[in-house]
């Protein structure tokens, strides 16, 4: 699943990093989201490297990581349409709900070993599927979570969140895999689940007035969105940059498996390490993100992130021992970082308030495109 997201201005005000913590309902949330993410990332490695022994051809294991971007390709949009038209709390809790089910069900057919390629993929789809209709809402809420001074704060607060939990959760995986038995960690991911229900069932969001978006007028906004995008050319270009970056810097994610396993004849610990070492570059370059782009400013720091990521697929392709690959996820992390920040900010300066959230949504679905 996908945290609270949200978007500050250059107008706020932070005291504190720890700022948000203050509020008890954004601590709650944000800690059963960590919970729940390390969970989605145990999920995801476990299902790649569970792949590798099902179907080891390398189309048929990068399908894996298809399978779970497709769903946010197809479903940002309408699901950003979507998070303007209903009771963002009660929908949260029925998606989750199902995505805890569907959890359940896919870790029990690993465990009485009657998975096969068609049924990881499904399983796999469905589930992100869930986070794609859950996303959107989840941005939506944080306001109502906050006072608007914290907002710049928790922004960091839930990027730090997301790559903790990306850098835990392989490599958890890695090791309960070798300890105990693949089925472990998809049981484990239906359980941390349960954490994000409880904390939705325990929140009473207040009761906002708001100006809803109509019903009859869903497919009106997503048609909207898609006519902006086409006139404003800041956010063309950002879009084909980021096009240019995501089609070559996504490979990596989709064939570590075979990476791990085939050419350097690793286990499952190693694929987790490299995962998680992907994350904890993650991790380190958000902390000197600010420091880089004061250095090289937006341009070329994409630039650097967009070097650094070739560097990195040279890296994978030459790994022939885990300490070449450690090394090309640690720069992986930080060059993704590095690019993805800073191309969402283009974005967001390029986006007026009344589309920014559907603007963002065609972010996200030409970032998952490739």
């Amino acid at each position: 699943m996908s945290g609270p997201k949200p978007i500050a201005t250059s107008a706020e005000q932070v005291t504190s990093a720890w700022s948000p913590f203050r509020h008890a309902t954004f601590t709650v949330l944000w800690t059963a989201t960590v919970v729940s993410n390390v969970g989605t990332w145990m999920f995801n490695a476990a299902s790649a490297w569970l792949m590798t022994s099902l179907n080891p051809d390398p189309l048929i294991v990068s399908l894996v990581q298809v399978a779970t971007s497709l769903p946010m390709f197809l479903f940002a949009v309408p699901a950003d349409a979507l998070a303007d038209i209903i009771d963002k709390r009660r929908f949260l809790i029925v998606i989750e709900t199902a995505t805890t089910i569907v959890s359940a069900v896919i870790a029990a057919i690993v465990w009485l070993s009657l998975v096969t390629p068609g049924t990881l993929l499904l399983f796999t789809f469905l589930l992100g599927a869930a986070a794609a209709l859950t996303a959107p809402a989840w941005q939506s809420v944080v306001p109502q979570l906050i006072p608007k001074q914290d907002l710049s704060a928790a922004v960091a607060t839930n990027s730090v969140g997301i790559n903790i939990s990306r850098a835990l959760g392989p490599a958890l995986a890695g090791v309960i895999i070798a300890r105990f038995e693949i089925a472990a960690p998809f049981w484990l991911n239906a359980v941390s689940n349960l954490a994000i229900i409880g904390a939705l069932l325990w929140w009473r969001s207040p009761q906002i007035a708001s100006n809803r978006l109509p019903a009859e007028q869903f497919f009106r906004a997503i048609v909207a969105g898609f006519r902006h995008t086409r006139h404003n050319r800041h956010l063309r270009a950002t879009l084909i940059r980021a096009v240019g970056f995501f089609l070559f810097a996504s490979a990596y994610w989709a064939l570590l498996p075979l990476v791990a396993r085939s050419q350097i004849a690793g286990g499952p610990e190693l694929y987790g390490v490299l995962l998680g070492a992907i994350g904890a570059g993650a991790v380190g370059g958000a902390f000197i993100l600010p420091w880089l782009k004061t250095k090289l400013g937006p341009d070329r720091l994409v630039a650097a992130g967009t070097i650094g990521t070739a560097v990195t697929l040279v890296l994978f392709g030459l790994a022939r021992e885990p300490v070449t690959a450690l090394s090309a996820s640690i720069i992986a992390g930080v060059s993704w970082i590095a690019v993805l920040a800073s191309l969402n900010v283009s974005a967001q300066v390029a986006l007026p308030n009344w589309v920014r959230g559907r603007g963002l949504a065609m972010f996200v679905t030409v970032f998952l495109a490739p």
